[in-house]
């Protein structure tokens, strides 16, 4: 009878890991409340006031080979040009959810 337990134990812990976990990695509401604070003043509706063609929209972050979740984590950790590093500003888990919430939003062309 014990070995059957720890088999569906073994499974239950599984599922939680594989399937909340990712969940759980970003949180996109958090994203947005700090896109707005930190980031809206020159990305408002995903544009770009100073720089048009370094948007966040879906066709422009492909172009510049920044689709991807890394890719975003890392120009707002680190920035670049014209776009300031915020490693000081925000914790790493909040530069994840700004960079989820940035990929959600292309994917929705920002609506």
């Amino acid at each position: 009878m014990k070995p059957i337990f720890t088999i569906v134990w073994i499974f239950l812990l599984w599922l939680v890991v594989n399937f909340s976990l990712p969940a759980l990695a970003a949180d996109t509401i958090n994203g947005a409340k700090l896109f707005e604070v930190n980031c809206a003043g020159c990305h408002i509706n995903g544009g770009n006031i100073i720089r048009r063609g370094k948007n966040l929209k879906k066709k422009a972050l492909k172009n510049n080979k920044m689709d991807s979740l890394d890719a975003i984590a890392n120009i707002v950790t680190n920035g670049k040009n014209n776009m300031s590093a915020y490693q000081d500003r925000l914790s790493q888990q909040e530069i994840q959810d700004v960079a989820a919430y940035v990929l959600e939003q292309a994917e929705n062309n920002w609506r």
